[in-house]
Order: C-alpha cells, then structure tokens, then sequence
C-alpha cells in the first residue's frame, strides 16, 4: 500500500511529467500502473493529489470550440467581389451628386446582406459537440470513499467507477470488471460492443483491440468495472480528434464562390476597359466632363448584374428547403452547390451501407448446411437446405443449435414491443430461435438459468447453467477455434466422438464462411452433476451460426445509381476485412473479386508514399480497420488530385474527416453531436440514397445559377452595348442610370429567380459530374452571351434610332422607347434560355409556371413606369404615343424571332 505522505511529499511538476508521458498503458499490469501513478487502488487519492494534479493537468475538458458570431456571418456578406463593385457605385453616385441612384444601389446592397444573414444565421449550427461530450457526472474513490463528481474534475490517477449505461469520461486502465461490454462504435468504427478484461496486452495491439482500456466518449453497454484514469481532456483518444476537428484545413470557399468571385474580377476588368475607350471617344469628340462621368456611372451599374448575389442566394436558400423536405438538412448555404459538383463520396459501412443489424444467416452442422430467410428484426423466415423449405422437428442439431443460442445470451425482448436491447449478435440468436417458433421465455421456463459464466476474452467463451431434473445442462458460445479445441465429441445423428479430421474441416469451414463476409460463432454443450465442474471440459460441439450485418434494402441500385452518375463511392471502414470485401461486393462498390482491399495497417504515412503508391490509394474502393487520421489522409490524396470529396459518417471519430471533406454528410438519427457539428449536411433518416436527390439537386441548382448567370450577364451586356454604340456615334446617353439600375433589379431579378426553379433534366443523374475546374461561364457560354447581348443592343438601339430619325420624337420619348424595348426585350429573352434541341412551345422554361408569373410581373413593372406618376418622375419617362409602343412591340420582339431561328437552324453552335 501507498504511503499517502510520501506520495504527497514526491508529487512535483517533474513527476507530473513523468505521469503525463506514460505510454502504451495496456502493456502495464495493475501493480506497475499503481506505482507510476502512485495511486492507493482501494482508497483512491487523497485531497492534496487532487489539487496538485487540477491545477498540473488542468480539467477534464475538451477545447471549446469558437461559435460563428453573427457579426461574422455578417462580414461574410461582404466578400464577393460584385458586392463591392455595387459599393463602389454608390460611393460615385453620392460623389457627383446623384443621389436617388445611390440610394437605389445601396437599398439592393442592404436586401441581399439581409437575405444571406438571415438564411445563413439560421442555418449555423453553434452547439460545442465536442465539448458537451466531457460534460457528465463521474463516479471516483478518493480517500476511501465514493463521490459522485463533475467528470471534469477527473484527474489521472484517479480511481473510477463505472456501471451500465455510464458514459467514459476519461481514458481508463480496467484493473476490476464484471461481464464488462462496451460500445466503442462511436470511437473505432467497430459495428458491436465488445468485451472488456482487466489483463494487460502486447504494446502494439492497435486501439479497437487494447480489450484492458476504456475510452473517453465511449458507453458501458453491460456490466461494471473499475479503473485507474491514465489520461484526461485534450490528451485523451477524444481530445486527438477534437485536435485534429481543429487542425483540419478546410477551403471554407465552394466551387460556386470561386467561379462568381473569379466572374467578378472580369467584370472589374471589363468595365475599366469600356469606361476608358467610352471616355477616351467622347473627349476626343469633346463632350463635357459631367456627361462623361455619366455615362461612366451608367456603364458601371450596367456592367454589375445587381440581381445576381440576391438570385444566387434565393436559390440556394430554396436548394435548402427543398432538401429539407427530402431529410436532408443543409448547415451551410454554399454547401448546396457543392453537391452537385462532387465526384468521389466516401463512406462508412455500418448503419449507411449496411442496416447495423446482424442476421444469422447460415448454420452449419457437420452433415448439413442451412441457409436461413429473413432480415434484421424480421421473425419471419424459412430454414432451407438446397434451397427447399425444412422442418426444423426432423433435425434435432439444428434445433439444439436454435435451443443453445437462446440460452447462452443476455439480450431480450422489450415487453409489448418489437424491439430488443442487448448485443447485436444476441438479439440476432434471439430472432433466430423466433423464426424457429421458439421464445427465449418459453424455454427458460423448462431450463432455468443456474449460473451464468461470463464471457472471457482471453478464451473467447461464455457459457451458462441450466437445471434440467436435478442435473444441469451447460450451454457454450464462442469463438469457433476456441469451442472446438475444448469439444471430445460431436452431435451428429447421435453423440460420437470428434476426431482431428473432423475438427479440421469444421474449422475450413468457418473460414469459408468468414470469407463470404459472415461474423462466425461455434456452439456447443454437456450435461453435468454440478454447476462447480470445470465449465468447459469435455465439450459436445453442435454447429457453426454465421451472422450478417446485411445492406440496406435497394443500397446496391443507390451505388448504380452514383456510379452512373460519374461518382466514385469509397468504403472506409473499422471492421474486418473479409467482411468489408464481401458487403461491398454485394452492393457493387467492386466489380470483382480481384479488387484489392487495403487494410489500415497498410497505409503509411503520405510523404513517404511514392507515385505508384499513391495512385494504388487512388484506384482502390474500399479500406479496411482505417483509423480516424487515415480518413483524412484518403480525403487529402483525392482533394489533390482536382476532386471534390464528400464524406458521410455519424461517429466522434469521422469528426475531423467530415470538416476536411469538401461536403461533409452525418447522419441525423445515429450520428453524434459531435459528426452533425463537423457535416455541411445531416441526412435526417440515415439513408444513403436521400444523398441522391441532394447531389440531384445540387447539380440543378448549379446548372439553373449557370442559366440565369447567362440570362442576366446577356442582358447586362446589351445594357453596356446599347450605352457604347451612343457614346461611339456621338448620341446622348439612349438608357438613363437609374433607369439601368431599375432594370437589373426589378425586372431582370422575377425571370432569372424563374429560371432558378426549373426542375432540372430528368437524366442529370446519367451524366458526369461537371470539372471541378470548369469556370461558371465557359469560352462557348461568353459567345453566347455576346452574341444574344449584341443581337438585343441593336435592337434597341435601332429603336432608339427609328424614334429620333425617322419618327422625330424628342430624346425623352426616345429614352423611354429604348428604356421600355430594353425591358421588353429582357423579360422575352427568357425563353431563349431553353436546352438545345428542346421544342419551342414545350420545353422546362415554358412548362415552369414561375416564368410566366415573372413574365406578368414585368410586363406590369415596365407599364408602371410610364403610367405611375411617381415612378414616371423619378425614372424620367414619359408616355410614347402609340408610335412609340408600336416601336417598342416590334423591336423588343425581333431579339426573341431571331435568336430563335439561329437556335433552329443551328441547334450545336
């Protein structure tokens, strides 16, 4: 026993070192642990070894992490490049005194800042998942005595106390357990509790295996245990994913954001060039200084597509409530676009491939082999040899196979309810016996349970007594080679003896079945005088159960579904090998048993990995027993080579991979706090085929911001066109600044946010996702542009033209009859952005009645303009005549006429 004295008097900041850097604690007995830690294991720490110890180690706590204030979500408004240039013209329109055009601008700066806050503010998700994970009671033995603590009052050294149900709340050494289970799913990857035991292991047995320590965030599933804590806080296995949550460099810029910041900067260059040659022109024709800076002001917020940050925004905000409807909920707004953009998503297996449920579906006898029917808590099924239907009464193995596995288990059955709570694999028994028509209830009654024989790990068995006429029969589970090694004889017809030739090819028997993906257990039995008898002696062995965690029903046409659409899905998982090769065979993942799959241990460190290596990592779909940092390894290789990467997971442990990934997808009914603080996006039914309408949409959404982007560029254009061909010969400006800035923002904005709810393609899942670095606007969509902007600007300047020349209407009239063709001409250049090839009456843009709402909308908003007399005084126009009208009816037509004749007559160019 410690002397509490001397360990107080030695207990200095260079022994805390020492504690702090102890290293692979499994390998440890008790006793040498004790010492190092200098702890009494029966009355724990005293008072002053606390103390010294909290303010050495600091709390039991996890580094908070930094809300999104809203001032920064805010600030985030700002940053795209077109907001700017909108400033910008607000600042010159005080400048030269115009001020109604400033205001005009600035009131559309202020909607579009309001729109995204609001939008995004409800979107962030602030809670600190990390962090709440530490924020749990802890039940210590300090100075002989049990306290029930704030588990971040923790300290190493501390003697902990755990029953079912707790939750770790540090990394603990088990010195004492009893039927010890736990869940360490969240933490490893690994699909079933496993159990615990208090013997020390080799140093190298890797984290999902060290059967001697418990970890922070993890749940005690059954039985109790006591231990010593060896870590707390950030040096916990929690606290180095919350480290690397933390250190993950993400691109916090989409796609999307790229390319309209990458927009903006041309548009930069674009207008310094047209004000320059406007300037130089009308100088030269020696024009006055204040119509320059006029005209100059008219180009700037011609050449700014006002609309355009507020329709992006309106569309991906309604991208989020159109995936919400589909359980897929969006926690960043841009995150929407990237979807549709994604190429590789990888994935988990348990609970989103596959149900994380296991089924038993085969039994082995050594005469026969049955596959059984059914899955997941289904209690229906067939017993079937060959594929025929069986009496389960005319094979008495078979059913004292059903019989053991019912007997030898703890889970049950929730009274009055379909559901059961215990081991996977011991509800799997359980379902098993029902479908066998028999009920663990039922046959406790003739054979109750005497004494239980917990499961050891060192010999992977458990076993239980059972009375039966004043003997016992003992029922055995386990390990296949761990049962065999201790069976004599063997029940086959009648009871015989078990020869090595036998034990030999039941064992290749179980590895065959392992090879198909199945979760193997032996099953066997004796009868015996006492409870007291060695427990596993002299076996009878019954038979091999192999059990499945099944996939998800329809998952395999998911994966077909992704793969047509260009994206490559990759399996990354904690289990075993086998077992991940067999179910991602089974869904399509690979084509073939020659794919190799890669285990974790097999990966190395990325800067070691030469070219041939890496493009092995590249080209392999599914990885096996990875561990958290391997994740983002996989994400990083993939993020270099030009993808962009999306990761589903629900555990603590996919935390720092859903950060890295470019979209980031938990799970909302299994997944933590933790994996939903990290994901761009939760999927709220767990289902991996909701992630197809999300990318479906995602690649709409992107496609419909691309149209629009056209359209309103297209009429943009024609705008700065219009005000060029004036200045080249000498006219007064034909299209007033505010009469611009009321174009782009009232009757441009209806039609493009029509064009934002077009439905999409009913194939765009059977085509490529689009390359990442494919600019938003390409080469041929700015000959588009150029020429639809063109074709529209003389039009309109000829009406400008006709009303000053030919008809010799005052410039007044004349600006109203280009303003008004201008803005006819726009709102019916809406239907030129159908597909090519589409027919003209009955395409997505005719068909969406968004449009035609748009369409009246303008129609009314143009009409206003020359009818309303506030509105009329304010933009400068007046009524035309019906010359005027005329004018405008013929040419804001001749735009549309054309433009559609060249899409006939040249539907590829």
């Amino acid at each position: 026993m410690i002397n509490t004295e001397i360990a107080n008097s030695k207990e200095n900041e260079s022994y805390f070192k020492e504690i702090d850097k102890i290293e692979n604690p499994w390998a440890s007995t008790i006793d040498e642990l004790v010492d190092k830690v200098r702890v009494d294991r029966k009355k724990g720490l005293n008072k002053t070894q606390v103390e010294r110890r909290l303010k050495f180690f600091g709390y039991n706590e996890l580094r908070k992490t930094k809300k999104k204030s809203p001032w920064v979500i805010l600030y985030s408004q700002f940053k795209s490049i077109l907001v700017v240039l909108l400033i910008a013209a607000v600042v010159f329109s005080f400048i030269f005194g115009d001020i109604i055009e400033g205001s005009s601008i600035l009131v559309v700066i202020i909607i579009n800042t309001m729109i995204g806050f609001i939008t995004e503010f409800r979107a962030i998700r602030s809670m600190e998942a990390l962090y709440e994970l530490t924020k749990i009671d802890a039940k210590v033995v300090r100075e002989g005595e049990m306290l029930d603590i704030m588990a971040s009052k923790v300290v190493p050294g501390d003697i902990i106390v755990f029953d079912a149900g707790d939750v770790v709340s540090a990394d603990v050494r088990i010195i004492k357990s009893s039927k010890l289970k736990v869940n360490e799913s969240a933490l490893t990857g690994e699909s079933v509790p496993v159990n615990k035991v208090k013997d020390k292991i080799d140093e190298s047995t890797p984290l999902a295996e060290r059967k001697n320590m418990l970890y922070n965030g993890t749940v005690i599933v059954r039985g109790t245990a006591k231990g010593i804590v060896i870590n707390t806080g950030m040096d916990t296995e929690l606290g180095k994913i919350s480290k690397m949550v933390e250190e993950a460099k993400v691109d916090e810029v989409t796609p999307l954001e790229k390319k309209l910041k990458s927009l903006g900067r041309n548009l930069i260059w674009v207008l310094l060039a047209i004000i320059i040659i406007v300037a130089i022109s009308n100088f030269i024709m020696g024009e006055n200084f204040i119509l320059v800076i006029e005209t100059a002001i008219a180009l700037a917020v011609a050449t700014v597509p006002e609309g355009l940050p507020i329709i992006a925004t309106i569309v991906l905000a309604r991208g989020m409530q159109r995936m919400a409807k589909r359980n897929a909920l969006i926690n960043r707004l841009s995150a929407v676009e990237t979807l549709g953009a994604t190429n590789v998503i990888c994935t988990d297996k348990t609970g989103t491939i596959t149900e994380n449920k296991m089924t038993a579906t085969r039994i082995y006898t050594y005469n026969n082999t049955f596959r059984v029917t059914g899955k997941g808590l289904e209690t229906e099924g067939e017993f079937l040899i060959d594929d025929k239907s069986i009496e389960i009464s005319n094979y008495k193995v078979l059913k004292k196979i059903i019989e053991i596995g019912i007997l030898c288990n703890n889970a049950s059955r929730i009274k009055n309810n379909d559901n059961y709570i215990g081991d996977p694999l011991e509800v799997a028994l359980l379902i098993l016996g029902r479908k066998a028509g028999f009920k663990k209830k039922d046959i406790l009654e003739k054979l109750p349970e005497a004494k239980e024989i917990s499961f050891d790990a060192s010999i992977k068995l458990m076993g239980t007594f059972h009375e039966k006429n004043d003997k016992y029969l003992f029922a055995v589970k386990g390990a296949v080679e761990s049962v065999i090694a201790r069976c004599k004889s063997i029940y086959m017809d009648e009871i015989e003896p078990i020869s090595e030739k036998i034990k030999s090819e039941i064992l290749e028997h179980n590895d065959q079945m392992a090879k198909n993906g199945l979760r193997v257990i032996g099953l066997a039995m004796k009868k015996t005088e006492t409870i007291d008898e060695d427990p596993y002696n002299n076996l009878i062995f019954l038979g091999l159960v192999g059990l499945l965690d099944p996939p998800r029903e329809g998952i395999d046409n998911v994966i077909d579904t992704f793969h047509n659409a260009g994206i490559r899905i990759i399996m990354a998982t904690g289990d075993h090998q086998l077992t991940a090769k067999n179910i991602a065979g089974q869904v399509g993942i690979i084509k073939s048993e020659d794919e190799k799959i890669l285990k974790g241990s097999e990966l190395k460190d990325l800067s070691d990995l030469n070219d041939g290596e890496l493009e092995k990592l590249v080209n392999t779909s599914v990885f096996a027993r990875v561990e958290p940092s391997q994740k983002l390894d996989l994400i990083d290789i993939h993020q270099k080579r030009g993808s962009i990467v999306g990761m589903t997971g629900d555990g603590v442990n996919d935390a720092p991979a859903l950060k890295k990934a470019n979209i980031g997808i938990a799970m909302g009914q299994r997944g933590t706090q933790a994996a939903k603080e990290a994901a761009d996006m939760i999927l709220q039914d767990d289902n991996f085929s909701t992630l197809i309408t999300a990318v479906k949409q995602g690649r709409v959404i992107f496609n419909n911001i691309r149209t629009f982007i056209i359209y309103l560029l297209s009429c943009n254009l024609s705008e700065i066109l219009t005000i060029f061909f004036a200045s080249i010969f000498t006219l007064p400006i034909p299209i007033l600044p505010l009469q611009i800035l009321y174009l782009n923002v009232i009757t441009d904005i209806f039609p493009a946010f029509a064009l934002g709810a077009n439905k999409g393609a009913t194939n765009i899942m059977e085509k490529s996702p689009r390359d990442p670095k494919e600019n938003v606007i390409t080469r041929k969509h700015w000959i588009k542009i150029s020429l639809y902007s063109l074709i529209i600007a003389l039009s309109v300047f000829g009406s400008y033209i006709i009303a000053l020349f030919i008809f010799n209407l005052n410039q007044s009239s004349a600006v109203t009859i280009s303003f008004l063709t201008l803005g006819f001409s726009q709102t019916f250049h809406v239907f030129n952005m159908r597909k090519k090839n589409s027919k003209f009456f009955k395409n997505q843009i005719t068909t969406n009645y968004f449009v035609w709402i748009a369409v009246s909308i303008c129609f009314l908003t143009l009409l206003l303009t020359v009818f309303l007399p506030g509105l009329s005084f304010v933009l400068k126009t007046t009524n035309p005549g019906l010359i005027g009208f005329l004018i405008v009816a013929v040419m804001s037509l001749l735009p549309l006429f054309i433009i559609q004749l060249l899409k006939r007559f040249f539907p590829n160019h």
